[in-house]
């Protein structure tokens, strides 16, 4: 099976993902983790103003095979959280890199998201 893998993003080895968007990083689940996951039916995500440190978990994704730790794919400052994902938390199912975003967060350092997995990288790990 294939799975989708933007161009775009950088990636941690346990599945989340990193995009620079307008000054701050939104970040996610990838396609392949929602796939591991199955259905979602919650979604615990940090409020606005959470600091967030690289490689710490910062939510808790649940689904109907398993509850599992999310965590940051770099540091910095939540400046945004999907609120839609509290009433809708099959977004992640459905367009994990689009409608199924969980955090928008401010970098504390650049450096760190070029450190993180590039799609090709990814790739050979899901492979």
């Amino acid at each position: 099976m294939s799975f989708e893998i933007p161009d775009d993003c950088r990636f941690l080895e346990s599945h989340e993902w990193a995009r620079r968007e307008d000054g701050t990083v939104r970040i996610g689940v990838s396609d392949f983790a929602q796939d591991e996951l199955g259905d979602v039916v919650f979604v615990e995500l940090p409020d606005e103003g959470t600091q967030v440190t690289k490689d710490a978990d910062f939510g808790v994704v649940e689904s109907i095979k398993a509850v599992s730790d999310l965590y940051a794919p770099v540091s910095g400052t939540v400046v945004g959280v999907n609120e839609d994902l509290v009433d809708a938390p099959e977004l992640v199912n459905e367009d994990p890199y689009g409608d199924g975003w969980m955090l928008e967060v401010e970098l504390d350092d650049e450096s760190e998201l070029d450190a993180l997995l590039s799609p090709d990288e990814y790739e050979d790990q899901i492979a």
